[in-house]
């Protein structure tokens, strides 16, 4: 049925253009500027993903006048001072550290559709600045790099064996921060490398779909694997950041940066508006990805299911969930319309960590404000930083808001 929708849907699309060129009237697409309009399900999605298709396809094959260069990365400064200390062709190591003492602690930054920034936003909303000023004086960021020509078959191993050097760098174990997208990946990490990881924080991250749905689960079920292939196919073996968001539509508007940002009231509006707009430029300066990189989270992660279903092979190798023994982390947005709480949670079942070693703590917000939000930096991050600088061993006498074991 929904394959059937889909053709119809590139019919009519064939239909109007055929009289757009004849010069007759075609019907108006219908548009939407909002994550959840995006996904709502089903119709309303099935026809978008034709329309936008079809945007893509036109957007694809045209001249991008007046845009970044496909090899460029996203420009938004960094708020906390850091220096570059590892340089490869998938990321920049960057180096936040006021110390040498303690075990590193590395932010593996989700490589999606927008830039490493989101760890590091600006004051009051970075999970950086969180965590230095909670006492961790060795705090890193992996700067994922737009794709490339040169990188457009990397994959998902080239990711995690890049990973993988950037904790040799450091010095093993780390303690490994994994947000959104970066979170599975650095659950993958753990699995394949568990002598590596001292402790693991995982925040808003999908990894069993199966768990809960989801409007992005859904879509991504919903929607034939060939039209992604095609995706890539007509990207010349990239995902295009940039026109990917203009094909779909959506925009960062203040409204929503508000509800992200969780701003107090009285916040100065020129501060306001700084926010705002600072917000505006991360939405919209995209990176692009490898196509088989992308190809891979689509069937493996979000078709598949395949970490949760102990079918993952990392570096040659299937990973055992069950051989991490690390304490773990889990922080979840209660009205997180990407991931649901109860996709993170299932790591609790999956992992072989002792329970009185595996915290789980919901936030009463949005996926973003998970990591840009003022009252969750605040809040739930600092517990984070003081839950990676405690002695595990030694009772806790400040446990975690709304935490629950």
């Amino acid at each position: 049925m929904q394959l059937e929708r889909l053709d119809q849907m590139n019919s009519e699309h064939e239909t109007n253009e055929l009289k757009r060129r004849a010069g007759a009237p075609s019907e108006a697409p219908r548009s939407t500027s909002t994550l959840e309009a995006f996904f709502d399900w089903p119709l309303e999605a099935a026809t978008l993903v034709a329309q936008a298709y079809a945007r893509l396809f036109e957007d694809l094959t045209s001249p991008k006048s007046g845009r970044r260069s496909a090899s460029s990365d996203p420009s938004l400064p960094w708020t906390t001072p850091n220096v570059v200390a590892l340089e490869l062709l998938s990321m920049r190591l960057r180096d936040f550290s006021t110390g040498t003492d303690g075990s590193a602690t590395l932010i593996c930054a989700p490589y999606a559709l927008h830039g490493a920034t989101i760890a590091d936003f600006a004051p009051d909303h970075s999970v950086v600045e969180t965590l230095c000023h909670g006492g961790l004086s060795r705090v890193f960021v992996t700067d994922w790099r737009s794709a490339t020509p040169e990188t457009r078959y990397f994959t998902i191993d080239s990711y995690l064996a890049d990973l993988n050097v950037a904790v040799d760098q450091l010095g093993p174990p780390v303690d490994l921060i994994g947000l959104c997208q970066g979170g599975w990946l650095a659950l993958v990490y753990a699995a394949r490398f568990p002598k590596k990881v001292r402790r693991l924080v995982l925040v808003g991250a999908p990894i069993d779909i199966a768990a809960a749905e989801s409007q992005l689960s859904r879509f991504v079920a919903g929607v034939p694997f060939s039209m992604f292939d095609e995706l890539v196919r007509l990207g010349e073996g990239l995902v295009d950041g940039e026109r990917t968001l203009k094909a779909w539509g959506l925009s960062g508007d203040s409204n929503e940066a508000e509800t992200v940002l969780q701003n107090p009231p009285n916040t100065d509006p020129v501060r306001r508006r700084e926010l705002i707009d600072r917000y505006g430029q991360w939405y919209g300066e995209t990176v692009n990805l490898p196509g088989v990189f992308y190809l891979q989270v689509v069937k493996w992660l979000f078709k598949e299911n395949q970490i949760a279903e102990g079918r993952f092979v990392a570096l040659g190798q299937r990973v055992d969930l069950m051989s991490i023994r690390a304490p773990i982390f889990l922080l979840a947005a209660g009205n997180d319309e990407i991931v649901p709480a109860d996709q993170l949670f299932a790591t609790a079942r999956l992992v072989g960590t002792p329970a009185e070693q595996l915290v789980k703590m919901t936030e009463p917000c949005g996926h973003l404000s998970l990591f840009l939000g003022a009252v969750v930096l605040d809040e739930a991050w600092r517990n984070v930083a003081r839950w990676l600088d405690h002695d595990l061993n030694e009772p806790q006498t400040d446990s975690p808001r709304a935490a629950v074991r």
